[in-house]
């Protein structure tokens, strides 16, 4: 199955960086296995929704913050799993969320996954909002657990 595994988040806001540095590890660990891809990057919406084209799985990996959970928390679920904030606030007016982008996608023909193999491996997280390429202690302890996660899923 082909399977695109990526890295969400900013590298240079301390923990928003874990995704990044979760699939940089999984990159390492899949190399040699030509239907699995990797890649590490800042976008949502439509952007996200275009980078998936022509992949049949996809395992996202970000932080996440929910105030519920202790920092360093993995949680592995499905996207449609998540509350489609469409309605609600979004980064820029001219994006929506990946959720109606890939509805839009699918309506338009595009090839995207189905909603069951659009996986999220998100890390609870502590600190998204200062400059540090540095992850917190308990974040960075979640690197290696969240790894194994998506190795499940591959």
């Amino acid at each position: 199955m082909k399977t695109l595994v990526i890295g969400l988040g900013n590298p240079i806001l301390g923990d928003d960086g874990v995704g990044w540095r979760v699939v940089e590890e999984v990159a390492r660990r899949t190399a040699g296995r030509p239907e699995v891809e990797t890649d590490c990057v800042a976008l949502g919406g439509l952007s996200l929704m275009e980078r998936l084209t022509g992949y049949e799985r996809v395992i996202l990996v970000d932080a996440i913050h929910t105030g519920q959970k202790p920092a360093g928390t993995v949680s592995r679920f499905l996207l449609s799993d998540l509350p489609d904030l469409t309605a609600g606030h979004s980064a820029s007016a001219h994006d929506t969320s990946l959720r109606n982008a890939l509805n839009v996608g699918r309506s338009m023909g595009i090839p995207l996954p189905e909603d069951s193999q659009i996986h999220v491996i998100a890390v609870e997280v502590q600190n998204v909002y200062d400059f540090s390429e540095k992850l917190s202690p308990p974040v960075e302890a979640a690197v290696s657990v969240a790894v194994e996660s998506v190795l499940q899923l591959l």
